[in-house]
């Protein structure tokens, strides 16, 4: 980084961003601090062309913080189906209760108070602080690393103690202290459609006289991560047990992935059940007035760090008037969209109920 000119840097960032940057998002620009928390939120581990029309869902279906924290649990979920990571809904949620309950519905105006409200790190407290109250406060998400590391050749795993600390020193050093909202959109967005993960724009670039990785043929090697995600298996045997007109269903608790979520009844296993399905349906049922009628092709979902293998076992009840499964409940199919599954278990009944 030796020999850098650090304040040539983000002026030519400033003057890209105000005469090439073309990305064109509803919330660029936006003064409402609801609305910038709202957009960072659905953004974190999303897409932009994935995460717009739940953007623009929530604002018509909670256009103030108050509607939010007034919606029931159920309500927000159902509408954050589809995206994933679903502990940023619950997060939202249980935030703005808080605003509206504990701050009088006013949105904290600073990095530290925004910081408090759960869900919110370092990132998001200050693309909030710095976009909508010109608080000098760097944002360092996965674009923002990206452009640091190339131009400046850091060889530093960003995913590291160190990493994470040199970088957020260099982009809090970097930050432009008259326009630090638009310096901190500009550097996300240039990392965004110019210097991108795969073939980036170098020829096009306003640095390529000056990005160490592009001098040293290291584009492709910058950024460096250190960790290895270890990947896990699990296996979730799903109970489709219906009526002509009813259902049953149970909500997901405790601290699991797709926690306030609907499922069928499930057996979980170690390992796939195979031939030894029978067997742990009878336990589950603890009765013998069943029959299995269907059992599924297993059905693969990639999360971030796990698989989960799902498998789905249609059961007759003979009485099913009076059976009762347990920690489930009865539900009209007719009302079946009115909760929220994960996007595997939707896809399945939409196919087959």
């Amino acid at each position: 980084m030796k020999g850098v000119d650090k304040t040539k840097f983000g002026q030519t960032l400033l003057k890209w961003n105000r005469e090439k940057n073309k990305r064109q998002m509803p919330w660029k620009g936006e003064r409402d601090p609801y609305y910038v928390w709202l957009s960072e939120i659905i953004l974190q581990q999303t897409r932009v062309e994935q995460g717009l029309p739940y953007y623009l869902k929530f604002k018509a279906a909670f256009p103030d913080v108050k509607s939010l924290a007034l919606a029931k649990e159920d309500e927000v979920m159902k509408l954050w189906q589809g995206l994933g990571y679903y502990s940023r809904a619950r997060n939202l949620h249980e935030s703005a209760k808080y605003i509206h309950e504990r701050l009088g519905d006013k949105f904290p105006d600073t990095f530290v108070e925004i910081k408090k409200l759960k869900g919110i790190g370092d990132y998001t407290a200050a693309a909030i602080s710095s976009f909508v109250f010109g608080e000098k406060r760097a944002v360092v998400d996965g674009n923002v690393i990206r452009v640091l590391a190339r131009y400046f050749g850091i060889q530093t795993a960003f995913d590291t103690t160190k990493g994470k600390k040199e970088f957020a020193v260099l982009a809090q050093k970097l930050i432009d202290e008259r326009y630090p909202g638009e310096y901190n959109q500009a550097i996300m967005d240039f990392g965004a459609v110019v210097c991108t993960p795969q073939k980036p724009k170098c020829t096009d670039c306003p640095f390529k006289k000056t990005c160490v990785a592009l001098l040293k043929n290291k584009i492709a090697s910058l950024p460096k991560k250190g960790k290895k995600i270890e990947i896990k298996d699990r296996y979730f045997n799903y109970l489709l047990i219906r009526s002509s007109k009813e259902i049953f269903i149970q909500k997901r608790v405790g601290n699991d992935i797709w926690k306030g979520l609907y499922e069928l009844p499930l057996i979980e296993s170690p390992k796939p059940l195979r031939a030894n399905i029978q067997k742990e349906v009878l336990k589950w049922m603890r009765a013998n007035n069943y029959t299995i009628a269907s059992i599924s092709e297993s059905i693969t979902q990639r999360l971030s760090h796990r698989n989960i293998h799902f498998q789905f076992v249609e059961i007759e009840v003979k009485n099913f008037r009076s059976f009762a499964a347990q920690e489930a409940q009865k539900v009209r199919i007719v009302d079946l969209h009115r909760f929220a599954f994960p996007k595997t278990i939707d896809l399945y009944l939409a196919k087959n109920i």
